[in-house]
């Protein structure tokens, strides 16, 4: 499994991008993947395929009217783990044997 996280906004549409994060957090929505949404940006969880894919459909409805664009993306790849939205930060919290600030 993979965990992808990645923040798209357009370039050239001012100072507040959250219509166009809206629209990317609707096509995340419906691939039935596991993400969360931060404050900069979504981490999504799925085969490397999937998380791809939903990447380029991303991609593709901000190009459809913005000529400039810019994406970061960062990938971890664990093979035979998946859920690990949730179990990377519970191991963490267990170790600090406190809950702490998440999403």
């Amino acid at each position: 499994m993979v965990l992808l996280e990645f923040s798209i906004a357009p370039l050239e549409k001012g100072a507040s991008v959250s219509e166009y994060v809206a629209r990317s957090l609707n096509i995340i929505h419906a691939s039935d993947l596991d993400y969360r949404l931060h404050a900069m940006g979504t981490i999504v969880e799925g085969d490397l395929d999937q998380v791809l894919d939903v990447l380029r459909q991303c991609m593709e409805a901000m190009s459809s009217d913005c000529d400039r664009i810019t994406c970061t993306a960062k990938m971890d790849f664990r093979r035979g783990y998946s859920g690990r939205l949730a179990t990377k930060v519970e191991s963490v919290e267990a170790k600090l044997g406190k809950d702490l600030k998440t999403l």
